[in-house]
């Protein structure tokens, strides 16, 4: 591949990467979404496509630890039929001093179709994609951007709510370190959602309004009238300093229990990417919420949204063809 790398351009477009979602357009996600609805009734049918990606190989490319996503991106392919590579970073050449373009190079010579990175530093998944053949799928990128997770979180509201036009998203917590907010503020501001982000002042942004969002520092203030919650989790492991008191200080000002969802439309849906911090950012009894947590068929839309992008980066792969 030459020149710059082509953001994933939705189901005609011609993408041959996902690599973030600033800029993308409506009508190339709606057509998005609905194929990834086709894969959540496929799935619920317990039937496949193992011909879709049938003599592909995808290789899952994980610098940082996920349980979930990278276990998501492999049933995904394995249920479209593609060879599955899951490389251990930890136990790879790269911990040797391999450079990542080295890396790159070793991937173009093992002839790989469709790549999925996740990795510490932003923008990491970016440079790959200029670099190897394969289509690139960014799973996340240092605090820059995670897609899959957005579109994920979407399609589960559309299929809550009807449509993402028109709803109040409160996005909650630590926006500062969150990859999965700026992608969902791309996302949802660009389909018509109302965003706000809540949290610390140590937590938020101070240019994240340019985003066309709104800004709240008081919970209550925040949730108030919201038809959807999404709370993010605590990110210790990226904060440098004393951003945030104690756990307990934080669950105070910050956590999601039950009073303080009052303040949410009756209803509202309650979201979380996960791995969730009980008792820190969210009440064990709210999360586990029988008709307002949508937090575990938000890990179900996960392997039919990451079946969807593989099937279309698979198709630009092959000029359109599947398999």
């Amino acid at each position: 591949m030459t020149g710059e790398p082509r953001f994933f351009a939705g189901l005609n477009g011609g993408g041959r990467h996902l690599l973030g979602l600033q800029g993308m357009h409506p009508t190339r996600i709606e057509p998005f979404l609905d194929l990834a609805e086709s894969y959540v009734l496929l799935n619920r049918s317990r039937k496949t496509q193992r011909d879709r990606l049938r003599g592909l190989t995808l290789i899952n490319l994980f610098f940082e630890d996920s349980t979930r996503t990278r276990t998501s991106f492999e049933l995904a392919g394995k249920r479209l039929g593609a060879d599955v590579i899951n490389m251990s970073v930890s136990t790879s050449s790269v911990n040797k001093g391999e450079t990542l373009l080295d890396t790159a190079a070793t991937l173009n010579a093992m002839r790989t179709d469709l790549l999925v990175v996740r990795h510490g530093q932003s923008g990491a998944p970016a440079l790959l994609a200029q670099k190897v053949d394969a289509g690139v799928i960014n799973a996340g990128d240092g605090t820059h951007e995670h897609p899959t997770q957005a579109l994920l979180d979407a399609l589960t509201i559309r299929r809550r709510c009807g449509r993402l036009q028109g709803l109040t998203v409160a996005i909650c917590g630590d926006v500062a370190h969150s990859r999965v907010a700026r992608s969902n503020i791309h996302l949802l501001t660009a389909m018509g959602s109302q965003v706000r982000v809540v949290g610390p002042p140590t937590l938020v942004p101070a240019a994240i309004d340019q985003l066309g969002v709104s800004v709240h520092h008081d919970m209550d203030e925040g949730l108030d009238g919201a038809d959807v919650v999404m709370m993010l989790r605590l990110q210790r492991e990226r904060m440098s300093g004393g951003l945030v008191p104690s756990a307990r200080e934080y669950f105070r000002f910050f956590g999601l229990d039950a009073a303080r969802l009052g303040r949410a439309k009756p209803g509202a849906l309650v979201m979380h990417p996960g791995p969730m911090n009980r008792g820190v950012e969210i009440d064990s009894a709210v999360a586990d919420h029988p008709e307002q947590s949508v937090i575990q068929e938000q890990v179900e839309m996960g392997v039919a949204v990451r079946m969807a992008v593989l099937d279309m980066l698979a198709r630009a792969q092959t000029g359109g063809r599947p398999g």
